[in-house]
């Protein structure tokens, strides 16, 4: 069988007399450029503006000096840090035989100093040594970013547009409880459909009607309201339109899988998939990890002790799952891993319930992972017959 590939070093033998490294530090206006040249005795390095073409222009004029200096160049390798542009650029370079990987910046080993010196230059070194670790196929010098494709990127963006706007709801409703608090109103439903005609009926403790500004206040956020559940819905009618037509269609098998669990809603079960349930990783342990539901240990010498979870990983879901997880505990109270958590919480303190719920989220995680992946129902889960569930 294939070794695994859990991108922490390169399976591909490294040639370094055939080999153009490369590291870039890339900043919102200028890109900085190191490499590692065969034949030259320098290490070169320039500041770029940033733009693809300019990059790929340096790559090819770095294998041309190398082969004037008798070193045929057959495999360019780039690498940079993760961060707010995302992988485009990788992709963008393997599509022109570049071979670009995205290092993740929390993988790379740091000074412990109080006050270390940092700069763009220190940390292009920094990726550099870490990266030619990394080629050499050793562990621990640092890890690689899977690099997603266009399409599994962009069906990420409803279900994270869907969760800012149901974030935004949050805070127009309480801006609107608190501007009617000021006047003395505590008994006014906002989420009402009609509450925005209401409005004008309204009157303050004193018994007066809403000043004017105020009131126009009122209306302007009651309509920004209005206007983000009419998205919010638009998005869920999309979703639905696309698992109709389509349920053979990508990931649509493995949602609609995890959508007949009880208690599990159409759009958790996309989130699910679309951010951990489809990737290729190793067993049990990894699928925790990708989302910090693991420990930290903090142990030297005689001292044991557990420093909480790790929270390195994907925050997005590990949120999710705790949420689900409580969820759960009233829709499958015949499950075997709600009959764990019961088990262990049998002494009703509070503490041992918050530990617990996150233990029963990342068995949750896990056993979903199972279910979408080899078709193995958890014991005692019930299922929706098989068809979309609401």
């Amino acid at each position: 069988m294939p070794k695994f590939n859990d991108l922490s070093r390169s399976l591909v033998a490294f040639e370094q007399d055939s080999t153009l490294v490369t590291v870039i530090e890339m900043g919102s206006e200028s890109w900085l450029v190191g490499g590692l040249v065969p034949g030259l005795l320098r290490e070169p390095r320039m500041k770029l503006a940033p733009e693809p073409l300019t990059l790929l222009k340096l790559l090819y004029r770095w294998r041309d000096e190398a082969a004037k200096a008798g070193h045929a160049i057959e495999r360019i390798c780039v690498a940079y840090e993760a961060g707010r542009d995302g992988v485009w650029l990788a992709r963008w370079l393997r599509e022109r035989g570049i071979d670009a990987h995205v290092i993740h910046p929390t993988s790379i080993p740091v000074s412990r100093e109080h006050r270390r010196a940092k700069s763009d230059r220190l940390d292009l070194g920094m990726l550099q040594r870490g990266f030619l670790g990394w080629l050499r196929g050793e562990r621990k010098h640092c890890s690689m970013v899977a690099i997603a494709t266009r399409e599994e990127e962009d069906g990420k963006r409803p279900l994270r547009e869907r969760e800012s706007l149901t974030a935004d709801t949050t805070r127009l409703i309480n801006r609107m409880k608190s501007l009617l608090a000021v006047q003395g109103i505590g008994n006014f439903n906002v989420k009402l459909k009609k509450a925005g005609e209401k409005l004008l009926e309204l009157k303050t403790a004193a018994g007066e009607a809403l000043p004017p500004e105020a009131l126009a206040e009122l209306q302007r956020t009651f309509e920004r309201l209005r206007l983000v559940k009419q998205q919010i819905d638009e998005i869920d009618k999309a979703q639905r339109r696309r698992l109709e037509e389509a349920p053979q269609a990508g990931l649509n098998p493995m949602i609609l899988i995890l959508a007949r669990v009880f208690g599990v809603g159409r759009m958790t079960a996309e989130s699910l998939v679309r951010e951990v349930l489809y990737r290729n990783l190793r067993d049990r342990r990894a699928v925790a990890r990708y989302v910090g539901l693991t420990g930290s240990p903090d142990e030297s010498g005689k001292k044991r002790r557990e420093q909480g979870l790790a929270k390195a990983g994907n925050g997005r879901v590990r949120r999710m799952l705790i949420q689900l997880a409580w969820r759960l505990l009233k829709h499958q109270p015949e499950s075997a891993l709600v009959k764990w958590y019961r088990a262990r919480t049998a002494d009703g303190r509070r503490d041992t319930r918050k530990v617990m719920i996150v233990a029963l989220a990342r068995k949750l995680l896990v056993a979903f992972w199972e279910l979408v992946t080899t078709g193995t129902v958890p014991e005692g889960m019930k299922l929706h017959p098989a068809q979309i569930a609401g």
